[in-house]
């Protein structure tokens, strides 16, 4: 046999390509991860030519480092095409390995196949590729090892390839990860070329490519092709940091945006208020100076909430903050809190400046607002807190200015007016009424009052409208003017909502059980009830667990919040039916309802508002409009119900009409359950509707 030697320095440099090869095969698996489209299948081709490329030059170089005593010359195209293997079965491989979200087992075994075979073909083609006259004799046991490590260190590769492709903190696992991968592709050739016997005599064909100066090109142009690739994914990952950075940036600005404005208006919103006014009331303590605080609220936009939609209200609002924002200087702060409240905070105010500001606010909102097809009125009601005078915390000037703002609006609305300590007071007995309100349903404060429906005629019981009040510990019993618009505010309108469904529900199955099963009962629901999603299943438990029939629960929505979202109202109603409830278009009349959209909502009755029959008269002008309004509701199949009848004249005149339904304190008053019976005993005695029955009272 033919003794071989090895040249240490070319094995060095063949150890250090299969080390960048292999290094740079980790990162460009990094670039084909977070790359997309097309940008992903050029780093992919790009990828595994580095790679294919690099353990060709790593086997070349071994190759040239194996010393004979004669010169040796290798076969141009098995060099080529050993090359060209190793390039495809890296792409295809890598295809396998790298590519995805998900590394499976079948996809690992495809590419450590496809890659390991790959470079078996591109070793034995390039050891065929020597043109020696006598053939090479194999060591088995020496090739078998080689082909275990080829598909060993392939499997390995692919699986570092895919587990550490992302992520910049990893570097130092890809160069350790390299090293491996490196040491096992340099194994499998060096145990490749050990499974080599040259038999002596060799004889070396003269023609084909010599090995001089080979191993200096091989290396440059592979360590440059290496190097390039490795350089272009470096300035990718810096570009791509760049990128991410920016947006970052970016994102924290919005985020910013988005945390301390308003979405809606694009004003400052309370945390950013509150972070100014920390900083106003630190400077004027410093400096001894003064500032002024206006807590502002618009008076009446609930009203065009209710008529005309959120979304009209929406666009208000964007127009109030306009004109509010053109009257201010830069160093004055608007915020907006949120609803229709408004607050401004003015460096080194005093009151004069303070009342003069607020004046013209409060005349340049009075104008009207042109929104398209629709012109708009609001007003604005203006509380103003000077700092030192009015308080010194944070907690305090808010509460004050909002204090001297509900008496604005207490005193008339559309003004302004200075805190004076007797406000806070006011606000302090409404705010404990709020707090006190968290507790009522749980302390079991809430009372239903009953007002009876009759037929036209006035003398057949159909049933009663339930009526919410609160029978307040220290207070006494409070109307629903007292407590429903903070309820509504807080949302916990909803919750005393259900509480009403359930309570009517179990005294009219009470009702039924005493005799009186064709009575029906009516409750009231809010705006925010309507809408809630679980009203269905409210209604729904309500009825199972109190037994309630068909038709005996009604539910009575006002035309306002009927039309506000025609339809949703049209599909919730729907939902209700299904239930067996009826369902009231409650002080219809006063609304815009689209007769087109009250035709599809499918509701029982229509009430008129109380506002038509207080000034009802035989002959009048609002006369000819209940009359159209009756035959609307024939034409449509609705029950016509009047509200508000207090006298006689107006019942002869309803009936006469030709109203289905009659209620009002001519025949009853709001009365508590456990008194109905007194009512109805009442009822057999003749012309006692209203001398004899004397419910307790209370407004509607």
């Amino acid at each position: 046999m033919l003794l071989v030697t090895w040249d240490s320095v070319l094995v060095t440099v063949s150890l250090i390509v299969a080390f960048i090869a292999a290094f740079t095969a980790l990162d460009t698996a990094g670039r084909v991860a977070v790359s997309r489209g097309y940008l992903a299948t050029l780093w992919l081709i790009g990828g595994g030519t580095a790679m294919g490329i690099g353990v060709w030059a790593m086997h070349f170089i071994g190759m040239l480092a194996m010393m004979m005593p004669m010169t040796m010359r290798y076969n141009v195209e098995l060099t080529a095409i050993s090359l060209l293997v190793a390039i495809i079965s890296a792409i295809f491989a890598f295809a396998q390995g790298v590519q995805g979200s998900h590394l499976t087992r079948r996809r690992l075994i495809r590419g450590t196949l496809i890659m390991g075979s790959g470079i078996i073909v591109m070793h034995y083609l390039g050891m065929n590729a020597l043109m020696i006259a006598t053939p090479i004799y194999w060591n088995l046991p020496l090739v078998a090892l080689s082909v275990l490590i080829a598909y060993a260190a392939s499997g390995a590769a692919l699986w570092l390839a895919f587990h550490l492709r992302q992520g910049e903190s990893l570097l130092l696992l890809r160069a350790c990860a390299a090293l491996v991968m490196g040491i096992a592709i340099a194994g499998m050739h060096y145990t490749g070329m050990a499974a080599a016997e040259f038999v002596m005599p060799v004889s070396m064909q003269h023609h084909g490519a010599s090995e001089e100066g080979m191993a200096v090109w091989v290396t440059i142009i592979t360590l440059s092709i290496l190097g390039l690739m490795l350089l272009i994914s470096m300035l990718d990952a810096q570009l791509r940091a760049a990128r991410l950075a920016a947006k970052l940036k970016r994102a924290n600005s919005e985020l910013r945006q988005l945390a301390m404005h308003d979405n809606l208006t694009a004003l400052p919103n309370r945390v950013m208020l509150e972070q100014q006014l920390t900083t106003a009331i630190k400077q004027a303590t410093l400096q001894d100076e003064n500032f002024a605080l206006m807590f502002m609220d618009l008076d009446g936009f609930k009203a065009i909430n209710d008529t005309w939609g959120h979304h009209v209200g929406d666009r208000l609002l964007i127009a109030v903050a306009d004109r509010l924002r053109d009257e201010l200087s830069e160093e004055i702060l608007l915020a907006r809190l949120g609803g229709d409240e408004f607050v401004i905070l003015c460096p080194q105010f005093h009151l004069h400046q303070a009342s003069k500001l607020a004046q013209r606010l409060v005349q340049i909102i009075d104008a009207p607002f042109e929104l398209d097809r629709y012109s708009l009125r609001v007003s604005l009601s203006v509380g103003i807190v000077i700092f030192p005078l009015h308080g010194r915390s944070q907690q305090e000037l808010m509460f004050n200015a909002d204090s001297a703002m509900y008496h604005t609006k207490h005193s008339g609305r559309n003004g302004w007016c200075l805190f004076e300590p007797a406000m806070s007071a006011v606000a302090q007995h409404q705010l404990a009424l709020a707090n006190d309100l968290w507790n009522a349903l749980e302390y079991q404060e809430m009372r239903l009052f009953y007002q009876p429906k009759f037929r036209a005629g006035g003398t057949v019981l159909m049933g009663f409208e339930a009526l919410l009040r609160w029978q307040h510990p220290r207070r006494g019993l409070l109307m629903p003017d007292m407590f429903l618009a903070r309820a509504e505010k807080t949302g916990q309108i909803v919750a005393l909502g259900n509480w009403v469904i359930n309570e009517a529900c179990r005294q009219l199955k009470q009702w039924h059980d005493e005799g009186n099963g064709d009575w029906t009962v009516s409750v009231n629901l809010s705006a925010l009830q309507f809408q809630q999603r679980d009203l269905i299943e409210s209604v729904r438990q309500a009825l199972q667990r109190h037994q309630i029939p068909d038709g005996a629960l009604m539910l009575e929505i006002t035309e306002n919040i009927a039309m506000r979202d025609p339809q949703f109202s049209q599909q919730r109603i729907a939902e209700l039916h299904c239930l067996g409830v009826k369902v009231a278009i409650d002080n219809f009349g006063i609304g815009y309802a689209n007769l087109l959209h009250l035709k599809h909502l499918e509701a029982s009755e229509l009430k008129i508002d109380r506002a038509f029959i207080n000034s009802l008269r035989a002959g009048s002008e609002d006369a000819t409009v209940v009359t159209a309004m009756l035959t609307l509701a024939q034409t449509l199949n609705l029950r016509m119900v009047a509200e508000g009848v207090e006298t006689e004249e107006q019942q002869r005149l309803l009936t006469g009409l030709g109203f289905d339904t009659l209620q009002g304190y001519l025949l009853g008053k709001p009365t508590p359950a456990d008194r109905i019976g007194e009512f109805t005993a009442a009822l057999a005695v003749p012309l006692a509707f209203s001398d004899n029955v004397v419910p307790l009272a209370g407004a509607q």
